[in-house]
């Protein structure tokens, strides 16, 4: 009897499956550094803007469709998935070795979400 094995996918289809991700086989240090920077950003604009919709209420949020989902979901639990989804897409991002991309995010992040925030609730 011949042993079971899987078919060899050259042999199967005459040329090699292509490869349709390839992760970075060095580290960056730089992708590293933004991608620690943009998941702090992330986390400072979920926990200011909870602060700040506890303080002043839903109407203070200025992204409309945060402010649905917490008028459906709650605040906690709408900020936590707004937050996972972005870092999430952030990791896909840095995975897919687009740092700049990151970069720019989280930039904008400390700009015009948590810089706000601060001045609203602090100053």
């Amino acid at each position: 009897m011949g042993t079971p094995g899987y078919a060899d996918p050259q042999a199967l289809f005459a040329t090699a499956v292509p490869k349709t991700c390839e992760f970075a086989r060095r580290r960056s240090l730089f992708g590293d550094a933004v991608l620690v920077v943009f998941l702090l950003s992330q986390c400072l604009d979920g926990v200011l803007t909870y602060i700040g919709v506890v303080t002043f209420g839903i109407a203070i949020e200025a992204n409309p469709l945060i402010a649905w989902l917490m008028t459906h979901l709650g605040h906690g639990v709408a900020l936590m998935s707004a937050k996972a989804l972005a870092a999430s897409l952030g990791v896909a991002l840095h995975l897919y070795r687009n740092h700049s991309a990151v970069a720019l995010l989280a930039i904008f992040y400390f700009a015009f979400a948590v810089g706000p925030w601060i001045v609203i609730l602090f100053f």
